[in-house]
């Protein structure tokens, strides 16, 4: 089963790039979770500053650059996790945090089928 896992932090919009440390460690993880087939893609996000909020209501669309000083939770990566079972989503989830530090991680099953990916990214299993 795929699941989506959303990763929120404190410092999500923070300009200053993770330590050479906080890479050192989370790029191990990395290559653990692909290495055991469990990583199927995973980023980081830059802040919230360099994005815009595309809303349409009611018709209209409006359009809001960053940074989005009003948000208490700001998405700073995702990873796209093949895992077992939900339990085992969240067991993902929690090592993920032992490395990354505070913050909370959304698990969300996706659908089984892919909706679209171009076919050099699309993983073999």
């Amino acid at each position: 089963m795929r699941f989506m896992m959303i990763y929120s932090s404190d410092r999500a919009d923070s300009p200053e790039p993770p330590t050479e440390e906080e890479q050192q460690a989370m790029g191990q993880l990395i290559g653990e979770m692909a290495a055991a087939g469990v990583l199927l893609l995973t980023d980081g996000l830059m802040p919230s500053s360099t994005g815009a909020r595309i809303r349409r209501q009611d018709g209209k669309v409006t359009v809001k650059d960053g940074p989005f000083s009003e948000s208490k939770e700001l998405v700073g990566g995702f990873a796209i996790m093949n895992a077992d079972s939900r339990e085992h989503a969240i067991e993902l989830a929690k090592k993920f945090l032992e490395v990354a530090g505070d913050g909370q991680v959304e698990v969300r099953q996706m659908y089984d089928e892919w909706a679209f990916v171009s076919p050099e990214v699309r993983p073999t299993a």
